[in-house]
This record gives C-alpha cells, structure tokens and sequence, in this order.
C-alpha cells in the first residue's frame, strides 16, 4: 500500500469531504485510510448526549515500546457560506497559483494532512519509531465541544492510553510558517446580566422603571477599570460586551427588562471561581450608586448568568516538548518561533488535564473565510517541520 507521503494529495482528499459539524462526511474514513497505510490501529467510538448531535471520533495509534506522542485535532469545518462567492468551489481542493482552495484547508484538515505525511515520512525512512503516535481525531471542535475531546479522552484514558506530550495542528502561525507556537492559551468566561425594570408608557415615566440606564451604569462598572495589566506569559485580561437586547419594538413604550452578554478572556492571574466573584462585586457596587437612574431609591435589580462552561486558563512548561518543537522550526525554516499565548480557546485546553500541550499548525489568515486557502510551499514545510520533530522525539 502507497505511503501517505504527500501532504498536498492528503489535504485534497480531506478538503473533498464535506465535513461541516456535526456531519463525518467522510472525512475521517478517508484518515482512516491513510493510518491504516502507516499499518496503525483505527477506532471510531461515537459518543452522544441529550440536546446535542450525535459526534463521530477517530484514535488511530502506531503503537511501540517508548515515548507517547499524542497529535490531536479535528476533521470538522466551519459552514462555507455562499459558494457563490468563493473563486474555487469550497470542496473541490482546487489548486490556483500555488494556493489550494477549500474550506478547512487551514482549520485545519492541512495540519492534519502534514503530520500525516511527516510521519509516514518517518516510517519510510527509519521504520517504526521508538515509541507510539496516537492521533486523536474529533468532528465537534468548530461546534459546542461536548461530545468530542473531551470524551475521547476519557474514552482513550479509561483504555490505559497514556501520553508523554501533545501537538495540536491548529494554525497557530499570524504571517508566516514558523512565526509562533502556543503555549498557553487564556480562560474564557461568558455571562449574561439581566436588569429587571418595570414596563410603562415613555410620557409617564415616574409610573414605570427604565431598566436600560440601569444596564449601562453595570456595563460602565465592567469596562471601565481593567482588570490587570497582564503577566509575564500571558496579555491583560480583556471583557468584551457581545450583544445588549432590550426585545422592546415599540418606541413609546419603556421596556420590562434589559439584557447584555459578556465574554471575558482572562490571564492566570485570575480563575474563573475569582473572577466570577470580581464580575459580582463590581456589579453590586454599582447597582447601589444609581447614579444613571435620577431619583431613584432602589439600587437597580439585576441578575447574572453564567454562560457554559468557563474554559480555565493554562501554560505548558515542559521544556522537552518546547524546546525540541522550537528547535524543529528553526532548523527548517531559519528562526526562532515566538511561544505565545495569544489567540481563542482551542482542544488544548481539555488534552493540558493528561499531558503537556503546545499547538502548532499552519498560517490562519484565511480561516473561517470566504476562499479559505493554503500555500503549496507552506504544506511542505510544515511537514518538514512535524518530520523533524519526530525524528528529534522519538531519537
């Protein structure tokens, strides 16, 4: 059976699939095949829950007697929007001036596509390495993340699978391949703060209760004071207002309540237990000060909801992992990646409760856009990048 060899020939038949979450679209039957080429053990477990799709996962594993390498990422993509407005069809993996076009093509079935090449690289040259490589493989990371890694995890642990250390293929790099590898990423915390006022005609208002100065003397109380200057690893922590809503179309009536989501990304400075209480205290200083509300006597009467499941913050400080990664890069393309901790949430932040994590992947400039596309050049030396990698890991 041919080796998987070419990353360009692997990221065309994944691009071809279209995977967009919840939907398999075959695309992890097609990665299926290219593991059972490098002679690894394939599982597919599928695992559900109340309210949520159904997901369909892969562990692939090329097992040996040594270090436990985990690559982890996702086969599943973000909608293609209108395929009108794409140069290239969205699934066709067309290739256009040393670009190949498709969704996922970075985000990130290309991550995917080079390690999968890089390893079968690595057989073809050194035979099975000294140790195992696993492939941990989700279809719900571009949806709500409940029946994806988190569960697989689990599922591979509950087995006896332990790892020594993991690569996300994210792509990490902002401009160029080899610019950053993540090391960390920021906690993530969203809530929704509801203040409840009393609805009445706008010509009577001392019969009614406008809940909207309300709402924005506790928007003003959340965003007026940073909440630290940052740390050494990791940026200041930053709370962004994502929509306010007072569901009111009418314009000579003041509405019963208003409404206002948050999300805030945090540093390790804070968990989310403790900036939870800080959300609190600023909220309850002032809603005591009234000082948008006129006469009012009342302190405004509001209510805080925490939405989902906060994402904590984490850094990996395993200096193996970093250095050999950053010591691969720089052999291939001439300089030092920068370790950040910048960007989104990603799998990382579940792999970090079973072994150290960094995420390294292609350049994202066009992720989640409209001709998402992937240089040629760059899917070659990201596979040079992973090959070397290998070889330094398992030496």
């Amino acid at each position: 059976m041919t080796l998987p060899t070419d990353p360009a020939a692997n990221l065309a038949e994944l691009i071809r699939c279209p995977s967009v979450t919840p939907v398999e679209g075959q695309a992890l039957s097609v990665l299926q095949g290219m593991l059972k080429a490098l002679d690894c053990t394939v599982e597919r477990p599928v695992f559900s829950e109340d309210g949520t799709p159904d997901i369909e996962n892969l562990y692939g594993k090329l097992a040996g007697d040594g270090p436990h390498l985990m690559f982890a990422g996702h086969t599943d993509v973000v909608p293609p929007g209108d395929e009108a407005a794409w140069k290239h069809p969205p699934f066709a993996a067309a290739i256009a001036d040393g670009q190949m076009y498709g969704r996922g093509a970075v985000d990130m079935k290309g991550g995917i596509a080079c390690f999968v090449a890089a390893l079968a690289r690595y057989v073809k040259t050194h035979g099975k390495p000294k140790g195992s490589v696993s492939f941990l493989i989700t279809g719900d990371e571009e949806g709500p993340a409940i029946n994806g890694t988190v569960k697989l995890l689990e599922w591979a642990a509950e087995r006896g699978e332990k790892w020594d250390a993991s690569i996300v293929g994210e792509p990490t790099n902002p401009d160029a391949l080899g610019d950053m590898i993540k090391i960390g990423r920021r906690g993530s915390l969203s809530g929704r703060v509801t203040v409840n006022g009393r609805q009445g005609h706008v010509a009577y208002p001392h019969r009614a209760d406008n809940p909207v100065p309300g709402l924005m003397q506790l928007l003003e109380a959340l965003l007026e004071q940073p909440f630290d200057e940052g740390t050494k690893d990791f940026q200041p922590s930053n709370l962004e207002v994502t929509t306010v809503d007072v569901g009111n179309k009418a314009t000579n009536v003041i509405p019963a309540r208003a409404s206002a989501v948050f999300n805030i990304r945090f540093n390790d400075t804070w968990s989310a237990e403790s900036l939870q209480a800080e959300i609190h205290n600023r909220l309850d200083r002032a809603a005591a000060a009234n000082r948008l509300r006129g006469n009012a006597e009342e302190p405004v009467d509001f209510d805080i909801e925490w939405l989902g499941r906060p994402s904590p913050v984490f850094l990996t400080r395993d200096d193996r992992l970093v250095a050999t990664l950053s010591a691969s890069v720089e052999s291939v393309v001439g300089a030092r990646p920068e370790l950040s901790t910048s960007g989104g949430t990603s799998d990382a932040r579940f792999i970090k409760d079973y072994c150290p994590v960094v995420e390294f992947g292609l350049v994202g400039q066009t992720m989640h856009m409209v001709d998402e596309r992937v240089a040629l050049a760059d899917l070659e030396t990201l596979t040079q990048i992973y090959l070397r990698f290998l070889e330094d890991w398992f030496a």
